[in-house]
């Protein structure tokens, strides 16, 4: 490998290590997320700055789309950290045709995408079609990052070796390679691919919808992991299986393209670079020493009950012994783990032997995200392990805790969080954003605490997310710009959909007005598609909950003085309807102001976002009783609904900004009042504890186009939408009900209907005021 110097230092966790574990090469660990220890300081430059690509926030103008499942790299790579894995609510679908000869081929979902079924398209009004010959559907989590550089420096024959395609020794593991390109496959959960360049540019296309161009063979030997292809051996062909290769295999030449109107590439080739290095700067996990008479106990019976015949502790590489927990092999897992899709070599019932390291903080597990702790993972093993499966079954209680404990020790227990929130992360002060909104006494403050804990909570299958379908598996899975209770971005949208009538009249569908974005129910890819008779569809963007319980406290006479049904009070165009509920109460939460409490606003979203089913409430009309998942009813108690309406209740404002520019932001302010912005968006409310500056008059407005229908909801009509507050509006893009706007300045130009003369009064203001008014907005 070039420039690789091959000495190697060796620590040794314990004296006595039985074979097979033993010592680990030294200055390749770190906490999850951070690089590795023997990185020059250049290549801790590129790492931040590859960081940094990774979080960043796609729009349409970078290149986003068209068809895209998120927005940024880091939205499925989170847990616990930047690199790591992804909840449920990041899982994905791969489809394909089994066809009657016994071939497969991948299908397409809005595109070529290598069978990736995406889940928004700009082009198709609900989610992109499944193709009618789709009859292979797998689920697949996202694979954490961490090591995979000292992964691709991993010798293809060290891999090898290890193969026993054969089962000569008569284990019952048999075990082989997959090949890319005739280099051995390491990554993806089929191992079908070798290059760290191309496990990052399919999926920048796969699920972004960002183009990109190979990066350069210059490029690619100054790459952490060299990966230019004029190494120094030839690289491997499928006969050739004892040849050894040390560098990393080169990715494909074939840029992606698209017709978005983003120029092509739309990732720069340095940002590539940089991202690239990121993923093989990441350090290994930290594993624990195995001192202690229950981690020793641990270990042994991962080796008596025959974990190491797949999870090889150790492989070999350039630094030394790697504490990896794989063999990197295919192996055939049974009939209830399989997916029918093929990759290469890779049958449908195979799947490469996921890495350990790291293992306490990437949950869910299993390639499809099954399993919700490592006891249920275990137990879903079959086909080749199988008999190791029933073996860890067969043990006494104490040893499977011990051996499950033993599994925690291999890297990431001190960071492994419910959520994503770090173990004993601080709580926002007053004042900060994600804060609560005034001083609380202890025990408010203890509730606030627990409430902010289970809002970032991801829940699992086993505990009733799905109920089948859902859309998130934690309240903080939508609610996470700029902080915990903040808006979300388009990856998270809700799409609703529905039907209208001859008459002009909205019908609800069978099947319910949301179209989810995920199910519980693997390989069904089309329970979350359309109603095949709706013809009338609408994105749903995430809202901040910051400072909604400033709005609740308004009373409902302030909110009812402003309106002007019929505009007679003010003749100008712009009437402003209340929202009744059941029982004709006040409405002025979401974005049909359908909901007249945050109890309820809760409840409701606990129900439509992540399938859990509560207990009835006296008096209270959202939230699931009942669903048909096989988990006990209810799912979650009165009290955690409680809790969870108690922290969004306390949650403050968003924090006010400073302007770049003061005069021009005061500007601003005047041309909200002068071109009529204040008439909806009426800057304070009157409540009790003092005016609510949201900018909203939590009314319903006709704004969408003479031509554009959204979905009717408890009073609000198709065309009617509740104002949304401004308050925070620089943290909460994309903009607008549907997301459709990138900047406020897009989102002002395209209010219509009772809005449309105060938007031509901005369109034909000076550029200067309405630059001011911009301004102005990104400061509140």
């Amino acid at each position: 490998m070039r420039g690789r110097v091959a000495a190697l230092v060796l620590v040794l966790l314990t004296g006595c290590e039985p074979p097979g574990h033993g010592p680990i090469a030294s200055g390749i660990s770190a906490p999850l997320g951070e690089p590795l220890p023997s990185a020059t300081p250049d290549q801790l430059a590129t790492f931040e700055r590859g960081r940094a690509v990774a979080l960043r926030r796609f729009g349409r103008a970078d290149g986003l789309g068209p068809a895209f499942n998120v927005t940024f790299c880091a939205a499925c790579h989170e847990r616990p950290v930047t690199g790591g894995s992804g909840g449920h609510y990041r899982s994905f679908f791969i489809g394909g045709q089994r066809r009657s000869d016994g071939s497969f081929q991948f299908v397409d979902s809005a595109g070529p995408a290598g069978g990736v079924i995406r889940l928004y398209d700009d082009a198709y009004p609900a989610r992109p079609a499944v193709p009618d010959e789709t009859n292979v559907v797998g689920v697949r989590n996202p694979i954490p990052f961490f090591g995979a550089g000292l992964l691709a420096e991993i010798s293809d024959a060290e891999i090898l070796r290890r193969a026993d395609p054969d089962d000569a020794d008569g284990d019952g593991i048999s075990g082989r390679a997959n090949f890319d390109r005739g280099f051995v496959g390491r990554f993806g959960r089929k191992a079908q691919t070798v290059s760290i360049e191309g496990f990052i540019r399919g999926p920048l296309f796969n699920h972004l919808g960002v183009t990109s161009d190979p990066l350069t063979n210059e490029q690619r030997a100054r790459l952490p992991v060299d990966s230019s292809d004029g190494s120094s051996s030839a690289p491997l062909t499928l006969g050739d299986v004892g040849a050894a290769h040390g560098a990393q295999a080169a990715a494909p030449m074939m840029p992606t393209t698209d017709d978005d109107g983003a120029p092509d590439p739309e990732l720069s080739p340095e940002d590539l670079f940089d991202l690239v290095s990121f993923a093989m700067l990441l350090a290994a996990p930290e594993v624990e020493p195995t001192d202690t008479p229950e981690l020793i106990e641990g270990r042994d019976a991962f080796d008596a009950v025959g974990c190491g015949g797949c999870h090889a502790p150790r492989l070999e590489s350039p630094r030394g012994p790697l504490p990896v927990y794989s063999d990197l092999l295919l192996h055939d897992m049974g009939p209830d783990l399989a997916d029918g899709l093929d990759f290469g070599l890779a049958t449908g019932s195979e799947l490469r032997t996921q890495p350990l390291w790291g293992l306490s903080a990437v949950g869910p597990y299993m390639h499809d995200g099954r399993a919700t702790t490592i006891e249920e993972a275990i137990l879903a093993h079959g086909g080749e392990a199988q008999r190791a499966r029933d073996a860890f079954a067969a043990l006494g209680a104490v040893r499977r805790e011990r051996l499950i404990g033993f599994l925690e020790s291999l890297g990431g227990r001190e960071q492994a969080t419910p959520g994503l929130l770090p173990p004993n992360a601080p709580v926002p002060s007053v004042g900060e954003p994600g804060g609560p909104s005034r001083a609380l006494s202890g025990a408010e403050a203890d509730r606030f605490a627990a409430g902010r804990a289970l809002f970032d909570r991801d829940f699992g299958f086993s505990e009733g997310v799905g109920g089948p379908r859902f859309n998130g598996d934690s309240c903080r899975a939508c609610h996470f710009d700029p902080v915990v209770g903040g808006s979300g971005p388009r990856g998270v949208n809700v799409m609703r959909h529905g039907i209208e009538s001859a008459s002009g009249e909205f019908v609800p569908p069978t099947v319910g007005t949301v179209l989810h974005r995920m199910t519980s129910r693997r390989g069904d890819a089309n329970a979350n598609r359309a109603q095949r008779a709706a013809t009338i569809f609408e994105m749903r963007q995430t809202p901040t909950l910051l400072g909604l319980g400033r709005l609740e406290a308004v009373p409902d006479a302030v909110i009812e003085a402003l309106a002007d049904p019929d505009d007679t009070i003010t003749p100008d165009g712009i009437s402003g309807r209340v929202s009744r509920a059941d029982g004709g109460r006040l409405g002025r939460f979401g974005w049909k102001a359908q909901v007249p409490s945050l109890l309820e606003f809760t409840r409701d979203a606990l129900t439509t976002e992540l399938g859990l089913t509560m207990p009835f409430a006296d008096g209270l009309v959202f939230g699931r009783l009942h669903d048909n998942d096989a988990v006990l009813d209810p799912e979650i108690g009165l009290d955690d609904v409680e809790l969870l309406a108690d922290f969004v209740r306390l949650l403050g404002p968003p924090v006010p900004a400073t302007p770049d520019d003061v005069a021009l932001a005061a500007r601003g302010e005047e041309v909200f009042s002068e071109v009529g912005c204040a008439r909806c968006h009426v800057p304070a409310l009157d409540a009790p504890d003092g005016p609510v500056r949201a900018y909203t008059d939590l009314l319903l407005h006709e704004i969408l186009p003479p031509d554009a229908l959204g979905i009717e909801e408890v009073s609000a009509s198709m065309r009617e939408l509740r104002t949304p507050p401004l308050w925070g509006l620089r943290d909460t893009g994309p903009y607008l009900h549907t997301g459709a706007a990138d900047t406020i300045d897009e989102a002002i130009r395209a209010h219509d209907g009772e809005a449309v003369a105060v938007r031509d009064a901005y369109v034909a203001a000076p550029e200067a005021d309405r630059a001011a008014l911009v301004a102005f907005l990104g400061s509140l």
